[in-house]
């Protein structure tokens, strides 16, 4: 079985390690652990791993993130991958830092990443891992907030929210979703 599990964040050094793009942390963390390496491929960065058998298709897209859509269609073609089998890792802005909610399908809520994959698919009707940013910034300063780095004091908490963000994907993907629901979303 096959599986994508896409890595939503935007390319550059600029956007490295900011809240936006905790979908690539938590992708970068997983090929390492892997010991697997990104490659450049058509509108993603992309590498392969495996657990318990099942083969994980991982994906950042290069396409910065409002046009994410583009990247996760083409992968999904290109590796025959139906849309129960893809897992989008998004920050999430509703939701305190810390939390992790894996949901089976849902609304854009507001982020373009899945705003655009929605209208690219046509569908909202594939999972996502929804990682809390909090909203802790001022009215207005949206955008300014996901495009900076984490809190001194969120700093420190990273690793094991990424470590438990893989412990997800790895059950979404052995387990699936209603399991890993039941044992993760607390």
């Amino acid at each position: 079985m096959k599986f994508l599990v896409i890595g939503l964040g935007n390319i550059g050094p600029e956007y490295a390690d900011t809240r936006h793009n905790i979908g690539f942390m938590v992708a970068d963390a997983m090929a390492k652990k892997a010991g697997a390496s990104f490659s450049t491929m058509r509108l993603a960065y992309y590498t392969e791993l495996s657990h318990k058998a099942k083969r994980i298709h991982l994906i950042k897209p290069t396409t910065y993130m409002n046009l994410s859509g583009k990247a996760v269609n083409y992968w999904m073609q290109e590796l025959k991958i139906p849309v129960e089998n893809v897992l989008v890792i998004v920050d999430d802005l509703a939701l305190p830092f810390g939390s992790l909610r894996l949901k089976p399908k849902g609304s854009a809520a507001g982020h373009n990443g899945l705003k655009s994959i929605e209208a690219t698919l046509g569908t909202s009707e594939y999972a996502r891992l929804r990682f809390g940013i909090s909203d802790n910034f001022p009215k207005g300063r949206q955008v300014d907030y996901v495009l900076s780095g984490f809190d001194d004091d969120e700093v420190p908490a990273l690793p094991a929210l990424i470590d438990r963000s893989i412990e997800i994907v790895e059950s979404f993907v052995s387990a699936g979703p209603e399991l890993t629901m039941t044992r993760f979303n607390k």
